[in-house]
């Protein structure tokens, strides 16, 4: 154990904040930035090269996932034959947090942003192994960063990955604990995570449903949620969701009634409910700022209220389908067959097939929104906007994968633009999110 007031280089040691099987956290002073921030520093002990290899494994692991739920590394060195890694440091683990009541709205903040450092994880092809309360690190404005890879597995393009059987005791799945952990294996602890937060009790061997403290989990959620987190828990990995991805987008499907009572005061007409939690007022206040505003989401999924844009189909954040277009539109005309906005020179509509414009204007006007080119050769006129689906001008289907303006991931069905960081569902196709 390092002593207080030991320095390691520019760090100056002040106390041990935790202790595991392989290393130690410390909260210490930066004296050359003047920040406290936490160091994680391997056993003595444990100074060959194997476990050298592991903690530099876990660093470049780390280093590749950037995400707001998940916990940076400000810096990896060797220090006095040390291998020292500096984190920021929060106000506490998640798993002290539940020794005291959370309240429901929390608990379901908790929940989304836990789903969503691990979703990302999933995405790029990162098992976690290790999901646990005291991997979560709590942060002001109740914020919540994922942290310690130190035996995380590289998916690559395996489905099943090779392991030991580590893990946590009272987290593990049954097929993680016979060194066989998949994306599943993650769910799995994501399903208990989610009991934990919203019964107060964290089920345990041979988990028979219902687990203790069910009766205060019926109380507090709606039985769609329930359903989730029973899913999530299955002792088969193959009845679980495959990915956290799915199991988000699942939760972002129910999160609009998630709670007891949630929603269930009258508004006024017109009125905007505002989004459960903080972090999904950051998340969804950081997308406006951003994407929101390339892709002119001025509308509203009718269902869980998220930002949309006039061309989608489906709901990004909840998947529901949107065949008819009942806002507002910068357009002069409407297509008669889903009312999304057309111009008065256009022949067809581009975002349906079945929309075809009675009596187009024989004038031509130009459009500072056009980007693209029709590719049929009998195509008069051939200029398109981002996210047609067809030409107004001769009603082929476009066969260019629009991306967004920022660029983002392209979907894995219909290959369009998709902000992979903040949609449970493809708006252009309706396909849930997948591991990318």
């Amino acid at each position: 154990m390092l002593k207080a007031r030991q320095r390691l280089g520019k760090y100056q040691i002040e106390a041990p904040l935790g202790e595991g099987g392989f290393a130690t956290v410390y909260r210490a002073l930066d004296t050359i930035e003047g920040i406290k921030v936490a160091l994680k520093v391997p056993h003595p002990e444990l100074s060959s090269k194997k476990f050298y290899d592991e903690f530099l494994r876990e660093v470049r692991l780390s280093a590749g996932l950037d995400h707001p739920g998940i916990l940076p590394i400000k810096n990896a060195s060797i220090i006095d034959d040390r291998f020292v890694v500096a984190y920021p440091l929060g106000q506490a683990t998640l798993g002290d947090r539940l020794q005291r009541r959370v309240a429901p709205k929390t608990a379901l903040s908790y929940a989304e942003q836990i789903l969503e450092a691990v979703a990302y994880a999933h995405r790029h092809k990162v098992v976690h192994c290790d999901l646990k309360p005291d991997n979560f690190i709590m942060f002001p404005g109740n914020r919540v960063r994922l942290t310690d890879f130190g035996i995380a597995k590289l998916a690559l393009r395996r489905a099943t990955l090779s392991g030991s059987g580590t893990g946590s005791v009272g987290f593990l799945a049954p097929e993680q604990a016979f060194g066989r952990p998949t994306y599943a294996s993650d769910v799995f602890a994501l399903g208990l995570l989610c009991y934990r937060l919203f019964a107060g009790q964290l089920p345990t061997w041979p988990y028979e449903w219902p687990p203790p403290g069910y009766d205060r989990l019926k109380r507090a959620v709606h039985p769609d949620l329930i359903a989730i987190i029973y899913r999530a828990t299955d002792l088969d990995h193959k009845k679980r969701y495959q990915d956290a991805n799915r199991m988000l987008a699942a939760f972002r499907r129910v999160e609009p009634r998630a709670l007891r009572g949630l929603g269930t005061k009258r508004r006024r007409r017109g009125s905007v409910p505002k989004p459960v939690g903080h972090w999904r007022t950051l998340r969804l206040k950081e997308f406006n700022l951003g994407l929101g505003r390339a892709l002119q989401a001025k509308h509203q999924c009718g269902r869980c209220r998220g930002p949309m844009s006039e061309s989608m189909r489906s709901c990004p954040w909840c998947g529901n389908e949107r065949k008819r277009h009942t806002g507002r539109s910068p357009f002069p005309a409407r297509c008669p067959r889903c009312r999304r906005g057309v111009k008065l020179d256009w022949r067809f509509c581009p975002w349906c097939y079945g929309g075809v414009i009675q009596e187009p204007s024989a004038r031509e006007y130009t459009d500072v929104r056009y980007e693209g080119k029709c590719r049929s050769t009998r195509c008069s006129r051939k200029d398109l906007m981002p996210f047609m689906r067809y030409c107004p001008w001769c009603r082929t289907k476009v066969a260019r994968k629009w991306k967004l303006p920022q660029g983002g991931t392209p979907c894995t069905k219909c290959g369009w633009g998709v902000a992979a960081d903040y949609w449970s569902a493809c708006p252009w196709c309706g396909t849930g999110m997948r591991s990318t």
